[in-house]
């Protein structure tokens, strides 16, 4: 099991993990920093090296290692050309938040490029066009449609082309000039080390079970891997653990987690030019290249579902396929596959600020919506100023606190999803009606004297029994054969085969079961 998962990605595959990290019993009690970091992924790390430079001391936590959960699943697209269109973020949220959108994305790829500068870090940082393709049976004119609104936003540089280079698709397409890719682990661990070089503290296995305010800050409890528990206190608490493990309710109503896949395709260096692509689909595929020693990874996503409500992944990974040779017919050998974890905010913008559950001391990052890089660069910058105590202009924008008035039918169509997951605790049948039928490296959820356990069976035989119900908010996991996990499909919380838990917000693991069931589910 690789952090959250048991597939590699190709950001896995070549790049280190940060090391040197402290043990957090090493951490000097009595010391106590400005600003606590939960959550060392790019929104964790950006935050932390941000108020860290800004003057602020900083202690940076994590279960695992930096970048061990989704930062290194992404596909690392860093573009200002939003995942739901202009016309979309428009509607929601008015031209004003259109052109603060397409600003804060652009100035978080401003914001990486000169920190690989600044920072001396090699993470093949690149300049590039991206270029948004209208797929056969779209409707041809939302694409000028997305001009119009792309231009209102700011970006007077976007042009429609009869077709995109490169790519085996047919139609017009929008080049959005001036977009970015790096290599997102490399990025990473060279801004842990700029974190720490300043005076930053990182410490990991520090497993962040719960917040709570005091009179003049606040204390965040931990539980090592073995280790006693602790608490550490600060004047203010940062959580940016994808899915915030601060808030029980409020923010998780407002989102909604969703798997998607990527592989990665040997072809030659020279086979492509260096370009952003993606299509105008539901859900739609998106794809870039990433050069290596002697040969060039094609990287294509796509094939989303919502987490939990889908168990075919090798036809997903196929269809991806399959696809990609359709369009990209020089490609070679697919070296890679794996799957990652986004956070959909219901109307396209991350929550950023102030988290609702508390009184002003606790601050939140999620809802990536598949641009997590960028997203979580400009949480750094917003983050840094709101700490500070200063105003930002993008933070009426991004307030976790915001209204879902114009996305009411998604609100309540979502959460009535999340509430029939939650029935299936107490009526959803078994996966399999024995034990026996469970092959080894493979889960299922059985029912037994009318509460479903979550049953696991290792490579060499053994069974694992837990329970089913996510310890979040009772939602029932399901198994997910792809990453051999259990994933809840209420709001994101994921668990090792083991039912340790990966993912919050859930911040407990799935509770054992100690009683032998042989028989057929009840």
């Amino acid at each position: 099991m690789q952090g959250s998962g048991s597939t590699t990605s190709v950001w896995m595959a070549t790049a280190a993990t940060p090391q040197g990290t402290a043990d957090p019993q090493s951490v000097q009690p009595d010391v106590v920093p400005d600003v606590i970091v939960v959550g060392a992924g790019i929104a964790g790390v950006s935050v932390a090296y941000f108020l860290q430079r800004s003057g602020k001391t900083v202690l940076l936590l994590d279960d695992g290692a930096p970048g061990d959960g989704e930062t290194g699943r992404t596909t690392a697209h860093l573009s200002n050309a939003i995942d739901d269109r202009f016309t979309e973020i428009e509607r929601l949220h008015g031209r004003d938040g259109a052109r603060l959108a397409a600003e804060s994305h652009g100035t978080a790829i401003d914001a990486i490029e000169r920190i690989c500068r600044e920072e001396g870090i090699a993470c093949d940082f690149t300049r590039l066009d991206g270029w948004l393709m209208a797929a056969p049976g779209q409707d041809p004119a939302d694409l000028d449609k997305e001009l119009q609104a792309a231009h209102r936003a700011g970006l007077t540089g976007v042009e429609k082309h009869d077709h995109a280079p490169g790519i085996a698709h047919p139609g017009p397409a929008l080049r959005f000039p001036d977009q970015g890719m790096f290599h997102p682990l490399k990025y990473l661990n060279g801004l842990v080390e700029a974190f720490r070089r300043r005076g930053g503290t990182l410490a990991t296995d520090a497993h962040v079970t719960t917040l709570e305010e005091t009179t003049d800050g606040v204390r965040v409890h931990i539980q090592g891997d073995g280790a006693p528990a602790r608490a550490f206190e600060a004047r203010a608490v940062v959580v940016a653990t994808n899915a915030p493990i601060s808030d029980r309710v409020t923010i998780h109503s407002k989102q909604a987690p969703y798997r998607t896949y990527a592989i990665g395709l040997k072809v030659a260096r020279d086979a492509l030019p260096a370009a952003l692509w993606w299509d105008d689909l539901d859900a739609y595929h998106y794809v870039r290249l990433q050069p290596e020693a002697d040969h060039a990874v094609l990287i294509v996503g796509g094939e989303d579902h919502k987490t939990g409500e889908a168990d075919d992944m090798d036809l997903r990974y196929a269809r991806l396929e399959a696809w990609t040779r359709e369009h990209f017919p020089m490609a070679g050998e697919v070296l890679y596959r794996w799957s990652g974890q986004v956070m959909e905010p219901f109307d396209g913008l991350a929550f950023i600020g102030r988290d609702p559950a508390y009184w002003g001391r606790v601050f939140v990052v999620t809802g990536d919506s598949g641009m997590g890089m960028t997203h979580g660069t400009l949480a750094g910058l917003m983050l840094c100023e709101l700490v500070h105590g200063h105003d930002h202009p993008w933070a009426t924008l991004y307030d976790p606190s915001r209204k879902m008035i114009r996305k009411l039918g998604t609100y309540l169509r979502e959460n009535l999803d999340a509430a029939r997951h939650l029935a299936r605790a107490a009526f959803g049948p078994s996966d399999v009606d024995s034990e026996d039928r469970i092959k080894p490296g493979e889960g299922a959820i059985m029912k037994t004297f009318g509460r479903p356990m979550a049953v696991y069976r290792d490579e060499q035989g053994a069974l694992h029994r837990m329970s089913a119900v996510c310890p979040h908010l009772k939602c029932t996991v399901e198994w997910n054969p792809g990453e051999k996990t259990w994933d809840c499909p209420c709001h994101g919380s994921r668990f090792a085969c083991d039912g340790a838990v990966l993912n919050g917000p859930a911040t407990s693991a799935l509770a054992k079961v100690e009683q032998e069931v042989h028989g057929k589910g009840k």
